[in-house]
């Protein structure tokens, strides 16, 4: 009965595995994530940074 257990762990183990490795074979990769400092340079304008610089 252990041996059976095992068998079918391993078995599920093998197919999650494989599924990963497709995934991460494909290379799905989210684009729209975009770090927290791009984000502020992107909606700041340079003028306000350059004023805040100023003083």
């Amino acid at each position: 009965m252990a041996d059976n257990y095992l068998e079918k762990q391993y078995a599920e183990y093998e197919a999650r595995k494989a599924a990963w490795e497709k995934a991460k074979k494909l290379g799905k990769k989210n684009t729209n994530i975009t770090s927290p400092s791009t984000q502020i340079k992107q909606s700041t304008p340079k003028s306000s940074l350059d004023d805040k610089l100023k003083k």
